[in-house]
């Protein structure tokens, strides 16, 4: 019946006003008696204040607008959340219309916040300026966060506001399988965002959770061991790991794994490849696309990082030259490095910073380590909505300023890794080697919700000093090696003892922020 009364519904809808349309869908629909009384209270609430103008196929007046809305709010019993969700809308739309000024349509006007928000001091949450310098501005800008105070509905069209009840309404009706009302506003939301760009993202209150259970910057996996199947070229999953994400989805061994984010897996891909495509900042998401192994639908699932990988800084040295291997930047790692160089116990005259399968993690880390190396100039470019050029200076004592450095990269450096990278190669203080990195020149906040979950959202960008575009160019070596990777790091060795180098340092066991060296050696 519910098909047949919406079929006949379709067939008259050229011949009835908008008005009666949606009363003839209270009729229906249990969800389209608070829907479209929702829509019709918004249409009308929002027209005495929109520049838009007023529907011009209503005859209701304010009055009838209030009394819709009263009896919604009061009368009427909303039958699923989505309409609950609706009804509210349409009460924000009668309160904004009551307190509706001349400036109600500015939809940039600054949120002045009392509380302050939660971020994470990553690359993919709100940057940490440092020592900025900016032509027009006098002081020092600490990234706040601006948006709107509230959405005016006056900003979104009245047409807009009934695709979207429409939109939902036919789903919930017509769609092959049943669904959930809770799913559709989530799959809504998630939507929006991806559409920004492919680093926004939806953070459910259990994902949310997920991610705050984490270090600042610590490396993470879904859970996932694949290996390439030959014979049937396909890449399949060898092992599912306990706890993961990817357990909790319900992949099981067998199944094939066809795409990783936008990426199709191919043949001429290897492990690392797909290891790296699956790892990343622990907390964040990525989608897959899996099969399983007698064919059947794709299946696209979001899997999110909460196995953490080894995240562990270490040092070696090999004929004086000292070996860093950065997996990621976490906060203290430069506390970490300067604990390994006092632990090597030998005079060095080089260094090698490995950065290679880096994601990223947090940008003042890299600020940090790149500070110990650069005596003065600019090391980054940082661009807010709110300024242009922000520039981020070393800070604290270059300590290993006189001793060259060989930067290795590959295609998975990313983020902070850029940052690193850049920085040393603007101040043409290092010699860049291996492939170019993966380009990723964005910077995220994430921001909790009052209704639970968050959102992460790209706040800024950065580039090098220079103003050289990062995202989605990367940055290009000096010398470029072949992608196996194998003897990268002795070849940088070799590079670093072909050259004339500075007397060796040795590191005492006192050396700190304010610490001492021995040099001479």
């Amino acid at each position: 019946m519910q098909f047949d009364s919406s079929q006949n519904l379709s067939k008259n809808k050229e011949s009835i006003t908008p008005s009666k349309f949606w009363l003839a869908m209270f009729k229906g629909h249990k969800l389209s008696q608070v829907a479209g009384f929702t829509l019709l209270s918004l249409t009308l609430s929002i027209s005495g204040c929109s520049s838009m103008g007023q529907l011009q196929t209503s005859t209701v007046d304010n009055g009838a607008t209030k009394s819709v809305i009263l009896e919604t709010g009061s009368n009427a019993q909303p039958s699923s959340e989505a309409a609950k969700k609706l009804n509210d809308l349409a009460v924000s739309a009668k309160k904004s219309e009551d307190a509706c000024v001349d400036d109600c349509g500015d939809v940039d006007a600054i949120a002045h916040l009392d509380e302050e928000i939660e971020s994470y001091e990553d690359i993919d949450a709100q940057p940490a300026l440092i020592d900025i310098e900016e032509d027009d501005i006098d002081d020092e800008i600490e990234g706040e966060r601006l948006g709107v105070e509230h959405v005016p509905l006056n900003a979104i069209s009245p047409q807009t506001l009934q695709a979207f009840v429409e939109v939902i309404d036919v789903i919930r009706h017509d769609y092959v399988k049943p669904v959930n009302d809770e799913m559709l506003f989530q799959q809504a939301i998630t939507g929006m965002l991806e559409k920004l760009d492919k680093h926004a993202e939806y953070l459910t209150p259990e994902s949310y959770d997920n991610l705050r259970s984490f270090t600042d910057g610590e490396i993470a996996q879904v859970g996932l061991v694949v290996k390439y199947n030959s014979n049937q070229q396909v890449w399949e999953v060898s092992s599912v790991l306990s706890q993961s994400s990817a357990q909790q989805a319900g992949i099981k061994i067998g199944d094939r794994l066809l795409r990783i984010k936008n990426a199709e897996l191919t043949s001429d891909m290897t492990e690392q490849d797909v290891q790296q495509l699956l790892s990343g900042i622990a907390g964040s998401q990525v989608e897959v696309t899996v099969v399983n192994a007698q064919g059947g639908t794709r299946r696209n699932i979001t899997l999110q990082r909460n196995l953490a990988a080894n995240n562990e800084l270490s040092v070696t040295v090999k004929n004086s030259i000292a070996i860093i291997r950065l997996p990621v930047f976490q906060n203290g790692s430069k506390d970490q490095l300067i604990s390994a160089l006092k632990q090597t116990g030998s005079a060095v005259t080089g260094v090698v910073i490995d950065v290679r399968n880096n994601p990223g993690g947090v940008l003042s880390s890299a600020i940090d380590i790149a500070s110990l190396f650069i005596k003065e100039g600019d090391l980054i470019q940082v661009r807010s909505r709110t300024n242009h050029g922000q520039l981020i200076k070393p800070k604290g004592k270059p300590y290993l300023s006189d001793l060259p450095v060989i930067i290795l990269q590959n295609r998975y450096s990313a983020s902070a890794a850029e940052v690193l990278a850049s920085s040393f190669k603007s101040n043409k203080r290092a010699k860049i080697v291996g492939e170019q990195s993966f380009g990723k020149g964005t910077v995220q906040e994430v921001v909790p919700l009052e209704s639970g979950g968050g959102i992460k959202l790209t706040v800024a960008e950065y580039r090098s000093a220079k103003g050289e575009l990062i995202d989605g160019v990367g940055v290009k070596p000096d010398m470029v090696l072949a992608h196996d990777g194998s003897d990268w790091q002795q070849t940088a060795v070799n590079l670093l003892l072909s050259q004339d180098r500075p007397f060796g340092i040795k590191f005492d066991t006192k050396f700190d922020d304010d610490g001492s060296m021995l040099n001479d050696y």
